[in-house]
């Protein structure tokens, strides 16, 4: 343990983050396993809590008053959603749904802004979980703007398999169909069928049900690849 500002020893969390350690200081965690397609909440609902996923994969997803949706970003184990409510946020700007039977805790917003006030350790874990899932978001922004739909596509499939951590060289991908990979991605099932079956052809992937990464797909990422319909596919979105 380490002092805090305060003078009271801090809880070491460690890394991942520990609800069970969290909730023996602060209380405010209810842990539950939820399948598939489960939404933990929705656009538009009431923020009171942040949720944190042990296990499992979730997808955070917008819908426009005309009712287009879009995959904005997704989240696994280790990841926090919903922490919007700590700044203010009163309503849901987005909606946050399991992919994977999934491990999720949910924690209240009291608590955490009590571990946030009260322990400088937690605090500056969830600081750098902050800063580096921002650096994440602005990656995935650029990505959008500047990169054809192809290797917009491969930088997705590569980030899903986890590619580069723990020194991982190929990964599995399951139970993530086109359409939401066009949506992720910013383009249309059609052209999402074409490059999975493109990248499948040069060995990049296989896919059989399950999505299998190979490193070689990093040669998309990077080498310029221009996609002669990427412009219309911009203007059709």
């Amino acid at each position: 343990m380490v002092a805090n500002r305060s003078g009271v020893e801090a809880v070491n969390f460690g890394l991942p983050f520990d609800p069970a350690v969290f909730v023996a200081k602060y209380g405010g965690v209810i842990e539950a396993t939820y399948g598939p397609k489960h939404a933990l909440y929705s656009q538009g609902d009431a923020a009171d809590c942040i949720f944190y996923f042990q296990k499992g994969r979730g997808q955070i997803k917008v819908v426009s008053k005309e009712g287009k949706e879009a995959v904005i970003a997704v989240v696994e184990a280790g990841d926090f959603c919903g922490e919007g409510c700590l700044i203010g946020e009163p309503l849901r700007m987005s909606t946050v749904a399991t992919m994977t039977e999934s491990l999720v805790s949910r924690l209240e917003k009291a608590a955490v802004i009590r571990a946030i006030h009260d322990d400088l350790g937690f605090a500056e874990y969830f600081l750098m979980y902050v800063l580096n899932r921002t650096v994440r978001l602005t990656d995935d922004l650029i990505d959008h703007m500047f990169n054809s739909s192809e290797k917009r596509l491969a930088r997705t499939l590569l980030l899903l398999a986890n590619y580069g951590k723990e020194g991982r060289v190929e990964a599995v991908i399951s139970k993530i169909d086109h359409q939401t990979l066009a949506q992720m991605v910013g383009t249309t099932r059609s052209r999402v069928n074409f490059f999975m079956n493109k990248f499948r052809k040069l060995g990049y992937i296989d896919y059989n049900g399950r999505i299998t990464v190979h490193s070689s797909l990093l040669n998309v990422v990077l080498h310029d690849q221009p996609d002669a319909l990427d412009g219309q596919e911009r203007s059709e979105i």
